[in-house]
């Protein structure tokens, strides 16, 4: 009606014609109906986007054509026909203006909440920018940004949602004193972890608190980032470790329908590597482990119950060979994953026997039940502390090593072993017990200010092994790559600083088998590029077992020197 008002240089007579005004409610009502249907009404858009420009034009020109139609057709209607081409530009630009005047409003409203936190959000790409955007538009949000802030230059004195682009990280500081920012908000996917560590420190001049979005892969699956996603830095942040990037095709043939046994599934790797092997519907998931306790956690985890009374659940000491052959015979697994082993150094430095007991023989009890139930694939997990051993947990877990490769060679299937460093988080680690020790005030015990581990996630060491068991070749032993050892001193300054508490860091010296640096490899071991990028394989020398029931083990001293017997790579059948 405006358009044909103005194309008669505003006759009001117009305004008078019946037929006029059918066209007019009949145009707005097929507009209505058709940006219901098509867009934009009915669909959110980013302000501004190509979608929104194109959903709003698509209304317009469908409406448009329609009167065009009419007015080539029905002569008796007073409607000249350049009113349609008029009338859909006009459409266009008074839609977009009114969507962009609506969402200015709205977004200086919420940028003038007096209770919000004021946010910097360093990175002004995607995530940033739809971090902001929900921020804005969510009455709910505890945060509202104010400014950006991102090191690609080209991205400076932009707006985004009118929120400026102000410096670089480097211009932490001085952004947020001039933006009065109580938050800065790391938006940015794949962030390394020396970026976080420097704007953690830039944040800490500015009187910041430092909020970071999840990995990518965690946002991703529920549309958009919102502040409700926001979580505080943590170690793993600023250790550098992120999601592993998995053959997922080859995990789900190698275990998809596939029956499936985890030996120690209520430990920190086991129970962790039930709750993806869950997630790959294997045919049947039995979880092995003599402390019920851990069971009852673990089942609790994947099914949200915990009645033990499920026949998947087998409560038994892998030293109890008959028990354990017995059960292995009624639920044949088709693929095994044993994680059970005592794992603490220095106790097990003071009772080798409790370790040859169970990592050895154990080991040995669990590899020959699997050969007689006719186990298609057995992944045995070892440590980067088998490597050169001088500790009683590295022979044990070198000797297991090698007794997986014997079972290689003299076993149908295949027989590989995984080899990885300190987990992050797992239950007696450096992390829960520095956490405690902090909690307490201090002070936080180091052994020496030069040690160094690699480190890696539960989730991450759980996702490798599932991967090397799919891929893995007989008799190797698959090392993942650990990145760049960590001091552990290092460690607990960043815990501390995290926790904001003043604590002491005392150091107590090496203990007996500890090193200063653990290796990945053997001296000799010539290392192997696998299908992954994250493992390299190495050949383990195989181990007679009848070399191990003829040796004398009756106490300390003797358990030690078959250890050192069988830990030794030149151990050899013409020594057996």
């Amino acid at each position: 009606m405006a358009t044909l008002w103005t194309r008669l240089e505003l006759d009001g007579n117009v305004l008078t014609h019946l037929n006029t005004w059918l066209v007019a409610l009949g145009a707005a009502s097929l507009h209505a109906v058709v940006g219901t249907v098509l867009g934009p009404y009915m669909v959110r858009h980013v302000r501004g986007s190509f979608e929104e420009v194109i959903s709003v034009v698509r209304a317009a020109a469908i409406t448009g054509l329609v009167l065009l139609v009419v007015a080539f057709a029905f002569n008796t209607i007073f409607l000249p026909r350049s009113v349609p081409f008029l009338a859909t530009a006009l459409a266009i630009v008074l839609m977009l203006a009114a969507r962009f005047t609506i969402r200015t409003y709205r977004s200086r409203r919420a940028g003038t909440r007096e209770t919000a936190g004021r946010v910097i959000v360093y990175g002004a790409g995607l995530a940033g920018r739809r971090l902001a955007y929900n921020m804005l538009h969510d009455d709910r949000s505890e945060l509202v940004p104010v400014a950006y802030i991102d090191d690609d230059r080209h991205k400076r004195r932009l707006r985004v949602e009118g929120v400026p682009v102000l410096g670089t990280g480097a211009d932490l500081v001085a952004v947020a004193e001039r933006t009065n920012a109580t938050h800065v908000v790391v938006a940015i996917p794949r962030v390394d972890s020396e970026l976080l560590r420097e704007t953690r420190e830039l944040a800490e001049e500015a009187g910041l608190k430092i909020k970071v979005l999840p990995p990518l892969n965690e946002w991703v699956r529920t549309a958009d980032p919102q502040g409700s996603d926001l979580r505080d830095l943590n170690l793993e942040d600023l250790l550098g470790r992120h999601a592993v990037a998995l053959d997922q095709d080859a995990i789900s043939a190698h275990l998809t329908g596939r029956v499936v046994l985890v030996t120690g599934a209520g430990g920190s790797i086991g129970s962790e590597l039930c709750r993806q092997i869950a997630k790959f519907n294997p045919g049947r998931l039995v979880m092995l482990d003599r402390d019920e306790s851990t069971l009852h956690a673990t089942q609790l985890s994947i099914t949200g119950r915990a009645l033990l009374d499920a026949d998947d659940l087998i409560l038994v000491n892998i030293r109890d060979a008959d028990t354990l052959r017995a059960h292995f015979a009624e639920f044949k697994p088709e693929i095994v994953f044993h994680a059970a082993a005592l794992k603490h150094l220095s106790l097990l430095e003071r009772y080798p026997t409790e370790a040859w007991q169970t990592n050895v023989l154990g080991t040995l009890n669990v590899l020959q039940a699997a050969t007689e139930a006719g186990v298609d694939t057995f992944v045995n997990i070892s440590t980067d502390k088998a490597a050169s051993p001088t500790s009683v947990l590295g022979y044990s877990k070198r000797i297991a090593e090698r007794l997986t490769a014997h079972y290689a060679q003299t076993a149908p299937g295949r027989y590989v072993s995984v080899r990885f460093g300190n987990v992050l988080g797992s239950r007696g680690s450096v992390i829960p017990a520095f956490t405690e020790q902090i909690r307490r005030g201090g002070p936080v015990t180091v052994t020496d200010p030069d040690v160094e581990r690699y480190f890696m996630l539960i989730p991450e060491a759980c996702q490798l092994v599932m991967q090397a068991g799919a891929i893995g070749h007989d008799g190797q032993a698959m090392v993942l790559d650990m990145g760049t050892p960590v001091k552990i001193v290092d460690v607990a300054h960043e815990l501390i600083a995290l926790s904001g508490k003043d604590v002491e860091i005392q150091f107590t010296g090496l203990r007996p088998g500890e090193k200063l640096t653990e290796v990945l490899f053997m001296t000799d071991e010539a290392h192997q590029p696998t299908s992954h990028p994250m493992m390299a394989a190495v050949d383990v020398p195989s181990l007679d077992p009848h070399f191990l029931m003829r040796l004398q083990v009756q106490d300390p001293a003797s358990v030690r020197r078959a250890f050192e017997a069988c830990g030794n790579s030149d151990t050899s059948a013409a020594a057996m």
